[in-house]
């Protein structure tokens, strides 16, 4: 599981920061190899069909928000039911994958990486306005405070937890709180601020053939 990760980053081209601290160090694979796999050094070929583009946006950002195929064509078509218009498509659709619960955990700077922050969720790690929610895909809304439950304060994954959120830096949208543990939503995600690797029109584009 840990190469395959590794592996997805080195297929895209893309640094994906699937595996957290070890994508920010020297011994990250797209340092040391930064070619496909199976490749052995060789140079990534030019030439790539319009197809082709649009399918490589769409699975970058598809493992960057760690999604299965069907949750993230879920999104698209809820997108594409919201609004007709291109203007505003990207900005719908980031709100929507940043506003789900594993991510803001991982924002908040409870987990290393978004992988990591879904089992935690998945876990029953974490409460939202008192209330424990262990679905990674719940849509957290303005006023939501996300804090680390009581009783997993004591796990020794989170022996630390205070002093690592206290040094993070969250989008403009969360606000934290390091004495309490908690995190609160003050504002909407944009595309601008999340800063996604991808061109998110080809997605749709992908998705409409």
């Amino acid at each position: 599981m840990k190469n395959n990760k590794c592996k997805i980053c080195r297929r895209l081209g893309v640094k994906l920061f699937l595996k957290g601290d070890k994508c920010l160090s020297a011994k990250c694979p797209m340092v040391r190899k930064p070619y496909p796999p199976g490749m052995k050094g060789k140079r990534r070929k030019g030439n790539i069909t319009e197809y082709g583009k649009e399918l490589k946006e769409k699975q970058k950002l598809k493992n960057w928000y760690n999604l299965r195929e069907r949750q993230f064509k879920n999104y698209i078509k809820e997108i594409f039911k919201k609004t007709k218009s291109k203007e505003n498509i990207a900005d719908l659709l980031i709100e929507k994958l940043e506003s789900r619960l594993d991510n803001v955990v991982f924002r908040i700077g409870f987990a290393s990486s978004r992988f990591q922050s879904r089992q935690f969720v998945n876990h029953g790690h974490f409460l939202v306005n008192g209330k424990k929610v262990n679905i990674p895909s719940y849509q957290v809304k303005k006023g939501d405070k996300i804090s680390l439950r009581q009783k997993s304060r004591k796990n020794n994954i989170f022996k630390n937890i205070s002093s690592v959120i206290k040094k993070n830096q969250p989008p403009t949208w969360i606000k934290i709180n390091p004495e309490k543990i908690e995190g609160e939503i003050i504002g909407k995600p944009s595309f601008e601020e999340a800063a996604p690797p991808v061109e998110i029109l080809s997605i749709f584009e992908f998705y409409t053939r």
